[in-house]
C-alpha cells in the first residue's frame, strides 16, 4: 500500500509519498514527471499524516532545511527507479549540503574517465546526457540534491520543479553556510 499526504514549504505545496517505511516520492505539485513513480492506488492521508512515522521524519527534516539550517540525518528512502537511476541518486546524496556539482562530474564518477580524444568527449557528452535524465527523474525532490547539480559552465539548468525554485534552495543552503 502507498501512501500519500502534502507539505507546504515557502515555495509551494509539496507531496509525499511513502510505502509505509521509507520516503518514496516527494514533489512539488504539478512538477514535470509529479508523481511518476506513485502508483495508482494509493491512500490520501488528508491532512498532515503524521502518524505515519516516515512522513512525521519527513516534515521534521524540511522544517528544519526552509528555517535554513542543515538537518542532521535523512529518513529512510527508497526511490523508484532503475539501478542506473539509482546509482546517480547515490551520488546526489554525497553532494555536501551548499556546495554543488556539474552534470559531467557526476557521468566521471558513474562511467568513468577516458582517452581525451574526441571519440572519449562525444561518449562523455552522452553520459552527462544520460546523467541529466537520470537527475531529472529523481523522485524524491530536495532530500536527493538533484537541485545541487549544475550545468558544465556552473550555470542553472534543468529542475523539474522549476529554475526559480532551484535558485531558491541554493540560495538558502549557501546562505546558511556563510552564516556559520
Amino acid at each position: 500500500m502507498e501512501y500519500i499526504c502534502s507539505y507546504r514549504s515557502p515555495i509551494g505545496e509539496m507531496i509525499m509519498a511513502s510505502d509505509g517505511e521509507h520516503l518514496t516520492g516527494l514533489w512539488f505539485q504539478g512538477q514535470k514527471y509529479f508523481a511518476s513513480t506513485l502508483g495508482e492506488k494509493y491512500t490520501d492521508l488528508q491532512g498532515d499524516g503524521s502518524h505515519l512515522p516516515v512522513f512525521a521524519q519527513t516534515k521534521k527534516w524540511l522544517d528544519v532545511y526552509f528555517a535554513g539550517e542543515q538537518p542532521a540525518s535523512l529518513p529512510p528512502l527508497a526511490p523508484k527507479g532503475s539501478a542506473f537511476r539509482r546509482q546517480v541518486w547515490e551520488i546526489l546524496l554525497e553532494i555536501p549540503y551548499g556546495e554543488t556539482v556539474t552534470y559531467g562530474e557526476i557521468a566521471r564518477k558513474v562511467f568513468g574517465g577516458g582517452r581525451e580524444d574526441g571519440e572519449a568527449e562525444k561518449k562523455r557528452g552522452m553520459s552527462a546526457q544520460a546523467v541529466g535524465g537520470a537527475v531529472g527523474h529523481n523522485p524524491i525532490s530536495i532530500l536527493i540534491p538533484c537541485h545541487r547539480v549544475l550545468g558544465s559552465s556552473g550555470q542553472l539548468t534543468g529542475y523539474a520543479g522549476g529554475l526559480d525554485k532551484k535558485e531558491y534552495l541554493l540560495t538558502l543552503e549557501r546562505k546558511s553556510r556563510s552564516e556559520k
